[in-house]
């Protein structure tokens, strides 16, 4: 971490070691790549605070998913929130290191400065698809929001949005502060936290009790892995509108010509599924939602005049395939590794979509459930945007979003713009004038959408895939205007870019 002179760009003499500050202290053996920030620090009340992605599926025993504190003047380390140690916030003595291996808060943190907690949202302990030998504090705080005191570190409330995680539905960002009115006049301050599994999760933000009933909904635990213990229930967000997709079935296959979806049915008859939370298992089964979510790392946003929340939303399939260490080495897939204690990082994966789960006796293999020609095997809308009102917790409109111009059969970039919905990556921003925009769509558009009834409004053609959450601000000529940082996304498959874009919106 540097702090650099706004003015000059040097690094701040006064802030750590002339400036910079090193993330891997205390640390222990972090080989590159195993452990790098992905979201902004929260700054607040003479704190920086931040976490730090932990490379997934990997293995077990990897760097700890620490939360850390540092003084924004000194550099100096304010606290550590570490879930392996007792309280969490104590100090470490010489020569201690981090609990390796712990849930770790990768995404985008929020903050509430009148109360004076950030909030955390928590990943898993590695890997994601295999918890035997997870800790008791693994299973505590997986998948979990904590509200800490910005000063201590001391934990004041966790709520845990998915018991026993085996699923990568972790938390990728904090969640969206909102003050609602009360039956009885008041005000509550409350927070709504998006997931994964395309559920709304509206609590207090004081104490982390839900506002909105949360119910405990069985769900299925065979097959399941050896030495698995998966939970019968999951909290289940009943007094909020849920986002998640349909339960699939057979006739819910698509295809681009009925030569694929036929070959998408007969998959579907030979692959697992067993609805929402299906257990990982030997052989192949069908994760839906998957990995990256209904709702992943971009959150929503929120109205406060109206009490309306604006969200992104995307629906894929994707397959999972559990298979013996021994046989994934045998296929390829992935190398022999001697183990942390061997000192050297092991060879990586042959490819992106394979987990090798060193330390486990599973490797998983993660991908989209794709047809031959590369189209989804699911039945469209892809991508969707939907406009809830907080106060009567009910949808008010939903429209697709997006068309498959720029995502089209065997990866190609053709201008086919079918009105299917598309896949999202990235989050919305609305203006006080009840107008939204969003460039997450697959097909490389910004859009601008009516707040009111979802009618887009407005759209411009990007050089690449605008994979990001746009911002709005005035400029000194006394417009306003709306940027969007055009660099693509490796996961969607659009184009790649540098491009940062402004547009100036109309004078009245």
């Amino acid at each position: 971490m540097v702090a650099l002179n706004a003015r000059t760009g040097k690094p701040c003499e006064s802030f750590g070691q002339h400036g910079f500050v090193s993330l891997t202290d205390h640390m222990g053996n972090v080989p590159p790549g195993f452990h790098y920030i992905t979201s902004q620090p929260m700054v607040m009340d003479g704190r920086i605070v931040l976490g730090g992605w932990i490379y997934d599926n990997q293995s077990t025993g990897e760097p700890s998913g620490v939360v850390r504190a540092y003084d924004e003047k000194t550099g100096e380390l304010a606290w550590a929130w570490d879930m392996g140690r007792t309280p969490a916030n104590a100090p470490l003595k010489p020569g201690e290191t981090y609990t390796r291996g712990t849930p770790n808060g990768w995404g985008t943190y929020t903050a509430d400065a009148a109360l004076g907690l950030v909030y955390i949202p928590l990943g898993n302990a590695t890997p994601d698809y295999y918890g035997a030998g997870r800790r008791p504090f693994d299973e505590k705080y997986s998948s979990a929001i904590v509200a800490l005191d910005i000063h201590s570190g001391a934990e004041k409330w966790h709520f845990q949005t998915v018991h026993h995680d085996v699923w990568d539905y972790d938390l990728p960002i904090g969640p969206t502060l909102i003050d609602l009115p009360s039956d009885d006049g008041s005000t509550v301050p409350a927070l709504v936290q998006t997931t994964k599994m395309g559920q709304l999760f509206l609590l207090d933000r004081r104490t982390g009790k839900p506002l909105a009933q949360v119910k405990e909904k069985p769900v299925p635990t065979s097959p399941s892995l050896p030495g698995e213990h998966l939970s019968p229930t999951q909290p289940n967000s009943v007094g909020m509108p849920s986002l998640a997709p349909p339960a699939l079935k057979a006739t819910d296959t698509w295809g681009a010509t009925p030569f694929d979806q036929l070959w998408c049915r007969i998959q579907f008859h030979r692959y697992r599924y067993q609805g929402f939370f299906t257990p990982p298992a030997e052989g192949t089964s069908i994760a839906y939602p998957a990995f990256d979510g209904v709702m992943d790392w971009y959150g929503a946003s929120v109205d406060p005049r109206h009490n309306v929340l604006i969200a992104n939303t995307s629906y894929i399939p994707f397959t999972m395939q559990m298979m013996k260490s021994d046989e994934a080495i045998h296929q390829g897939l992935m190398q022999k590794w001697a183990g942390w204690a061997s000192g050297q990082p092991y060879p990586k994966p042959k490819e992106f979509a394979v987990g090798p789960q060193y330390g486990t006796p599973w490797a998983a293999v993660v991908k989209p459930w794709l047809s031959v020609l590369g189209a989804p095997c699911s039945t469209p809308p892809w991508g969707k945007i939907y406009a809830i009102d907080l106060t009567s917790r009910k949808i008010i409109w939903e429209r697709p979003a997006g068309t498959t111009r720029d995502m089209n059969i065997f990866g190609t970039h053709t201008n086919a713009p079918l009105p299917t919905g598309i896949f999202m990556m990235g989050g919305n921003v609305i203006t006080q004038s009840g107008v939204i925009f969003m460039g997450a769509t697959a097909d490389d558009y910004l859009r601008a959408f009516d707040e009111t009834n979802g009618h887009e409004l407005w759209r411009a053609r990007l050089p690449a895939g605008g994979q990001a959450t746009p911002m709005t601000y005035m400029g000194k000529d006394g417009k306003q205007y709306v940027v969007i940082a055009a660099g693509g996304h490796g996961g969607l498959g659009t184009r790649s870019g540098d491009s940062l874009i402004a547009y100036a919106l109309p004078s009245r």
